[in-house]
């Protein structure tokens, strides 16, 4: 039978991934790459400096499609992500029928932690239950960019026996979670920090993190916001392109 790895690369930096990932890398056959435009290119030169740091003595191959564009216009984001991954799981199918033979395995390169804000488990699972192919799959969990941020700044992800929330920027903008104090927020587009300025909170921002274009800011939210705001506009305007990831600490 088909395996499938799904290997956690942590957050840009090869010295990242887990003797457990290498040893999955050096077993796979093929690996399967996403690509997502000339302004994001070097997401995949960075793949590709993983595969050349450790895979040592075997040869593999490069298996590449173009990812699906997303709608990100509409106000139904729920549909258009369930479209867009639904078209996402025809190339993965793709992927697995045409390019990799019944004994062989394959392996999809995961920025960050797989079971952290990604959608390739699910879309395997809707493959599996699609049942045009079989496959058996395991997932090496990686560093993610929650862990990477708060190594870098030298702190915690919580506080002594206090609780600690992960949400998205859509859902910062919508209200502070009731009941936390500590909130890491992800997958920001629209700077959703901006909207809690009033509140007694602590930044800690990072932008591109284990990568060569680090940028890390932290200090008290109404005293840094703009300069994130400045450094993020400057840094999405020369590359195209941003990811960050930032813990809101209240009090």
């Amino acid at each position: 039978m088909r395996k499938i790895y799904v290997i956690g690369i942590g957050a840009g930096d090869p010295d990242h991934l887990t003797l457990q990932a290498v040893k999955a890398l050096n077993k796979a056959d093929a690996f399967f790459i996403m690509e997502k435009g000339e302004e994001k290119s070097d997401l995949t030169g960075l793949r590709r400096d993983v595969l050349d740091a450790h895979v040592t003595g075997r040869p593999y191959r490069l298996v590449e499609a173009r990812d699906p564009e997303r709608d990100r216009k509409t106000s139904d984001y729920s549909p258009a992500v369930d479209d867009w991954r639904r078209r996402r799981a025809d190339l993965y199918e793709r992927f697995i029928v045409d390019d990799l033979a019944e004994d062989e395995c394959g392996a999809f390169l995961v920025w960050g932690d797989p079971a952290l804000y990604d959608s390739t488990l699910g879309i395997l699972e809707e493959i599996l239950e699609r049942g045009a192919v079989e496959f058996d799959h395991e997932v090496v969990p990686g560093i993610s960019s929650v862990s990477a941020l708060l190594a870098k700044h030298r702190t915690g992800l919580n506080r002594v026996a206090r609780p600690v929330q992960i949400t998205t920027g859509r859902r910062l903008a919508e209200g502070w979670p009731e009941g936390v104090d500590d909130v890491v927020v992800m997958l920001d587009a629209r700077q959703a920090f901006t909207r809690h300025l009033d509140q007694d909170l602590y930044i800690y921002w990072g932008a591109y993190v284990g990568t060569p274009d680090e940028i890390l800011v932290q200090g008290r939210l109404s005293d840094v916001s703009d300069r994130i705001e400045e450094l993020r506009a400057r840094a999405r305007e020369r590359k195209g392109w941003i990811m960050d990831t930032y813990l809101l600490r209240r009090g």
